[in-house]
């Protein structure tokens, strides 16, 4: 008989996994080339990882990242949609494949405050990224070539550059997301 483990935030998800696998926090950030600084603070709860750290992180601790994200949102219960996509200060997302497991290309709605951008972290993971503006107006940065992306617009981009982007319109952005993951 197996004992269902009572819900844990995902941070505290992450942690246990790590140790189930007998990794270190140096060792995770090797695998992953985030900071141990920062991977320290996801586990602690202290900031909420974006979609391309999960990725990063799940195929560190060889898991299906469906697994966490479908996880948050079962966690999410009785909260409005709101509550479930509020997932760093100022981005948000939905993930619109939660049946993708082991699957390489997953799909997200993603939501970008007003005049914000991604804080705490860069992202760059291996694959294919692909960006299509619904509303607002996105800013762009890949390696150093800034791209400036409005309504009906796209981006399609190799997402091992470093990249990172940020709402420069005064309305909450909606992205369509796609992420290629080898």
């Amino acid at each position: 008989m197996s004992v269902r483990r009572k819900s844990q935030p995902i941070g505290k998800r992450i942690a246990r996994l790590r140790r189930e696998k007998r990794l270190t926090l140096k060792n995770l950030a090797n695998e992953t080339g985030l900071r141990q600084s920062y991977l320290s603070q996801v586990e602690k709860g202290e900031v909420m990882p974006p979609v391309a750290v999960i990725l990063q992180l799940s195929r560190a601790l060889e898991i299906d990242s469906g697994v966490l994200l479908k996880e948050e949102k079962r966690r999410a219960g009785q909260k409005t949609d709101e509550d479930y996509q509020k997932r760093t200060e100022d981005y948000s997302y939905e993930n619109l494949t939660p049946e993708a497991r082991h699957k390489h290309l997953k799909a997200f709605k993603v939501f970008v405050d007003p005049k914000s951008d991604h804080r705490g972290v860069s992202y760059q993971h291996l694959g294919e990224e692909f960006i299509y503006v619904l509303r607002g107006k996105i800013e762009v940065l890949v390696g150093e070539n800034r791209n400036l992306l409005s309504p009906g617009m796209s981006l399609h981009f190799n997402s091992s550059i470093v990249h990172k982007l940020r709402n420069v319109s005064s309305e909450k952005a909606e992205l369509l997301v796609v992420l290629y993951t080898p």
